[in-house]
């Protein structure tokens, strides 16, 4: 396998490395015209194509066309993949090229992407997470040359500061997508250029820009980009209500990801929920401030709630499941909810959720209040549902009488 995925690799590098050995004149060949074999050789993928490359002269100038060479995921080579193979693929499709995947390719610089920015100026899906090598000269050249860009992920991408963004927001003006998370040299400048340049994004991801991002650049994203319906903002802890209230003009805002921003409280929630009651997906795991009146708001606002995550917050109790559980969502839409560590959770709150036929999945770890009975009762009127639980092993009664004291070999060894 090793020594048959570097041969495709040659191929990515240099197809005239290597040198075919079949006849170009075999039936396939011959019934078959060249539109047609073209047309099959469009539903490969990489591997595949290399694979056909080696079989003829013909089949070589077939597989590597450009036209088949329209989406490229290059993940499973990552390992492999450096700038000569960007470089090759980019001055070969050309044009053709809309999709990139270059997921984990730790090698690419921004020399190679240069030259790709350059020669595939129709490119409309780029994923470069992960890639620590490239800088703002990557996103410079996308900026001046990627005109089509819909999405774009430079998630991992330590590199990257403002002036990317400023960048993009300058030159991608169709840009739908967009991933930074884990972008440390970002802050809110960098966000509310692409704020202003770039109104279309419809799905924004910024998870864990820790200390830099504020209130400030989500209000100008809330502003301006009136589209968006995926927003992701968790471990962002300096954001606080002020957010939230900031996305009312985002009325179309369907999932809403905030784990781990703990200055978010009910009174953001209620605002929230009363502008944008199109949400389908909510993660609040550890907003550790929210209560039951958040819970109220949403089930009385939020009617196509599907899957909602309050893991570790520790307000939360039956009374508000039993606002989820009676609200309008319970019976049609909830399929996912997840109360890890919500320490107040009794077997009342599964009494709530009875109801909920459509509710597949629950997650309940570290609900110490939470008994199997009460799983048994759920399940009795939810057969199909998942139940994710933990239950401590029962420690053993202290030895009765005189006995010799028994231990364990952990404990003779300690």
């Amino acid at each position: 396998m090793y020594l048959d995925m570097n041969f495709n690799m040659a191929y990515l590098i240099d197809s005239r490395s290597i040198h075919t050995v079949y006849d170009d004149d075999a039936p396939i060949n011959k019934k078959l015209p060249k539109e047609l074999l073209l047309r099959i050789f469009s539903f490969l993928d990489v591997v595949s194509l290399c694979r056909c490359a080696q079989v003829s002269k013909f089949w070589n100038i077939l597989a590597l066309d450009g036209s088949n060479w329209q989406r490229v995921d290059l993940f499973d080579f990552q390992k492999d993949v450096e700038g000569p193979v960007v470089v090759n693929i980019s001055e070969r499709c050309g044009g053709f090229l809309k999709s990139l995947s270059l997921r984990g390719c730790q090698s690419i610089t921004d020399k190679a992407l240069q030259i790709f920015a350059n020669s595939c100026k129709n490119i409309e899906v780029l994923n470069l997470n992960n890639c620590k090598k490239i800088t703002d000269i990557t996103c410079e050249s996308l900026g001046k040359n990627s005109k089509k860009l819909l999405k774009l992920n430079i998630s991992s991408c330590s590199e990257i500061t403002d002036n990317s963004l400023k960048a993009v927001s300058d030159g991608c003006k169709l840009l739908e997508s967009l991933d930074i998370s884990w972008c440390s040299k970002l802050s809110d400048n960098g966000l509310e250029a692409l704020a202003h340049g770039c109104p279309k994004l419809s799905s924004f991801i910024c998870q864990g820009c820790n200390q830099q991002l504020t209130d400030d650049c989500i209000h100008e994203i809330g502003r301006k980009c009136h589209n968006l319906f995926y927003l992701c903002v968790s471990n962002c802890p300096r954001l606080t209500d002020a957010s939230l209230i900031s996305l009312g003009n985002c009325s179309e805002l369907g999932v809403l990801e905030v784990a781990g921003c703990n200055h978010l409280t009910d009174n953001g929630f209620q605002t929230l929920a009363r502008t944008c009651n199109k949400l389908e997906k909510m993660d609040l795991e550890e907003c550790i401030q929210i209560t039951d009146a958040t819970l109220a708001h949403l089930a009385t606002y939020c009617t196509k709630l599907s899957a909602l995550s309050l893991s570790h917050c520790e307000l939360i109790t039956d009374e508000g499941i039993r606002h989820i559980g009676s609200g309008p969502c319970a019976t049609e839409y909830l399929q996912v909810l997840e109360l890890d560590n919500c320490p107040l959770i009794t077997d009342a709150s599964l009494e709530h959720l009875m109801g909920c036929q459509g509710l597949e999945r629950i997650e309940l770890y570290d609900c110490q209040l939470i008994t199997r009975a009460g799983i048994r009762r759920l399940r009795t009127h939810l057969p199909d549902i998942r139940v994710h639980a933990y239950f401590a092993p029962v420690t053993p009664p202290p030895s009765v009488g005189g006995g010799r004291q028994r231990y364990c070999k952990c404990c003779a060894i300690l």
